[in-house]
Formats: structure tokens, C-alpha cells, sequence
């Protein structure tokens, strides 16, 4: 599935819940959902910095394609970094870089979080870009 078809279902199983407050349990659910990162990653050099929350992102290289953990000490912004990981894992690293991630602002998120959390998404989009850009010329 490539990444607008994965952008879009995402923005189709949102689009269900008519409530803010749904929609804002949904996003809890799918951190809940995110694999575990395990403890010896979520070290300093992983958190991404500028987030509210500690927010922490690895990523590998494996067959062309780029794969993310990540985990975060708070719920939503779990949530908010399984969005990205659930959309850009298993991509390749030019896919990754041509994405257009304004999907994230159709998802009605940032006008429903503090400004700190809504800067969060932006933050949490660039540092998987800059993983992907490391791992471009391999």
C-alpha cells in the first residue's frame, strides 16, 4: 500500500467518528496499539527533541525499506507518532521524503491540541523524514 493509500484510510477511519472526542480516543487506542519500543532505544539521542513529551524514534534499514519504533511517556502523543509510524513504516526512503504529510492537518488533530502538542506533529514528521534521508543513498 503506498503511503497516500495508507494516509488515506487512516483519514476514512477518522472521518467514522463525528465526535472530537472520539476521534481523540481513537488516536489513544492506536498508541495503545503501537508495538513496544524497548527500553535500551529510548535513550537521549532518540528523543526527538522540541515535544512537550518525551517522544522517542529509532529506525532501521532493511530490504530498501525504512522501519520506525517509537514510543512516547504520554497517550496521545503515542497516538500522534503511531499515526506517522502506522503511514511511513515499511517505505522506502524516497517515498518517505516525496509524502506529502499535510494529511496530518485533515485529521482535525491540531485544532484540538495545545499549540506545544500541535507542534509536536510537525516535529515528529521531520525527524522520520531525517531518518529517511540517512538511509537515501543506501
Amino acid at each position: 500500500m503506498t503511503i497516500a493509500e495508507k494516509q488515506q484510510q487512516l483519514l476514512d477511519e477518522l472521518n467514522l467518528f463525528q465526535d472530537w472526542t472520539e476521534r481523540y480516543q481513537y488516536v489513544i487506542d492506536l498508541g495503545k496499539k503501537l508495538a513496544p519500543m524497548p527500553e535500551d532505544l529510548q535513550t537521549p539521542d532518540r528523543l526527538i527533541k522540541g515535544c512537550q513529551s518525551q517522544v522517542w524514534l529509532d529506525s532501521s534499514f532493511a530490504d530498501g525499506k525504512v522501519n520506525y519504533a517509537a514510543d512516547s511517556d504520554s497517550l496521545i502523543t503515542k497516538g500522534m507518532i503511531a499515526l506517522f509510524v502506522r503511514v511511513l513504516d515499511g517505505q522506502t526512503p524516497d517515498d518517505i521524503l516525496q509524502a506529502d504529510m499535510s494529511f496530518i492537518d485533515q485529521t482535525g488533530l491540531k485544532e484540538h491540541l495545545a499549540p506545544t502538542r500541535a507542534n509536536a506533529l510537525t516535529l515528529m514528521a521531520g525527524q522520520m523524514k531525517q531518518h529517511a534521508i540517512a538511509f537515501a543513498g543506501k
